[in-house]
């Protein structure tokens, strides 16, 4: 069989089918066409495997495409926005999410700025206020700004909008409390897609936030070291919080510049909660520190004591599902499309800094070599 691309030797890991393992890998016409086991190789099969380019990944890992649920890429609109290719591609992500920079207002220019322009798949969770961030903050202090049936309107009409985003924190909502938020589910139900929220500092209290999220719905920042988080001073998961986990609301590292904390992780370890996404949040005022690539943050999960398995399926499986796109990106399977990350896990001293500026020291990182978007081979830098 004739393909365009072929991925030899690699160790390939694939939490949508539990792999973990040596295959080797066949793209042809931006899909993938072929996972085939080491010791049972096409050739083995018959098939007698050409390739018009070939990888020899031997020491690599090689994964679905990295999805990274929460970033801000809109730079010509947003004083946040970093270039989608600069934290996509260049960095072994092939899917970025943008949340919350564009709203109805700007959404035109967000597809001819932001999404044409990148080789990174971009996607958005599209800001209730239709200014989005493009004013620069407090989007939900003025509540006639709001846009939820023209939102609504907009996700039906355009797949790269993939839920809504709400940002509820005090500085965001000013004296509005938890209104927006019921605005912003408004238009995710009649939409049929999820919500993310961002949660902060009160008002409003995660006691009143949490208890309007469904199945599905994303709570970004969850793990965030202010004061009224998902934990409590002893460190116990407020049962607002166990509600939530049980009705299905997912929970998203988003770890932004003053939004994760080692300490608010082991709170989580020692009650066996896993975070169900790791993204970034990144911009311009985290790129160089703390945050600076998905595949720093997820070493920073490694070094505190997650399986490579575990954090890849964080930041493949799980947000492609969030998504409602697990069928086309963030797997392997035969019929997906080819968006591979090949990555290195390089042994070498890492220093890591959380938001509130503790730091650890692991011996190994995990490092972006190549990425592959629809069948497309990009070299990171």
């Amino acid at each position: 069989m004739k393909v365009d691309l072929l991925i030899r030797n690699g160790r390939v890991i694939d939490p949508s089918q539990n792999l973990n393992g040596h295959y080797d890998l066949a793209i042809r016409e931006g899909r993938i066409v072929g996972l085939y086991e080491k010791e049972k190789t096409a050739d083995d099969q018959g098939m007698n495997l050409e390739g018009k380019e070939t990888i020899d990944a031997e020491g690599y890992v090689v994964t679905p495409g990295l999805i990274d649920l929460h970033a801000h890429v809109f730079p010509t609109k947003t004083s946040l926005g970093v270039a989608a290719d600069r934290v996509g591609v260049e960095q072994g992500v092939t899917t970025v999410v943008d949340a919350g920079s564009v709203g109805l207002w700007s959404f035109d220019a967000f597809l001819e700025e932001a999404v044409y322009p990148s080789v990174t798949r971009v996607l958005a969770f599209l800001n209730i206020s239709g200014d989005g961030l493009c004013t620069g903050g407090g989007e939900l202090a003025d509540m006639s700004r709001l846009t939820p049936r023209e939102a609504a309107a907009l996700i039906r009409k355009q797949p790269i909008v993939r839920g809504i985003k709400a940002r509820m924190s005090g500085s965001v909502v000013k004296q509005n409390g938890i209104q927006p938020l019921r605005v912003a589910k408004e238009a995710a139900r009649e939409a049929g897609v999820p919500m993310m929220v961002h949660i902060g500092n009160a008002p409003p209290k995660l006691t009143e936030i949490l208890p309007m999220l469904d199945r599905g719905d994303v709570v970004t920042h969850a793990f965030h070291g202010k004061k009224g988080g998902i934990f409590d001073e002893r460190g116990e998961l407020i049962p607002e919080a166990q509600d939530a986990l049980e009705r299905g609301v997912l929970l998203d590292i988003g770890h932004g510049e003053a939004s994760f904390s080692f300490q608010t992780l082991r709170h989580a370890q020692a009650q066996g909660i896993m975070p169900h996404v790791i993204s970034t949040d990144v911009h311009q005022r985290n790129i160089d520190g703390p945050v600076h690539s998905l595949t720093h943050t997820l070493t920073k999960f490694l070094a505190m004591g997650y399986s490579l398995d575990e954090v890849i399926a964080a930041s493949t499986l799980a947000p492609a599902r969030i998504l409602g796109l697990e069928n086309e990106i963030g797997t392997l399977k035969v019929g997906a499309c080819a968006d591979v990350s090949i990555l290195q896990i390089k042994k070498e001293p890492t220093m890591l800094t959380d938001s509130e500026q503790e730091t650890l020291e692991t011996k190994e990182r995990v490092v972006a070599y190549q990425a592959i978007t629809s069948g497309k081979v990009l070299t990171c830098k």
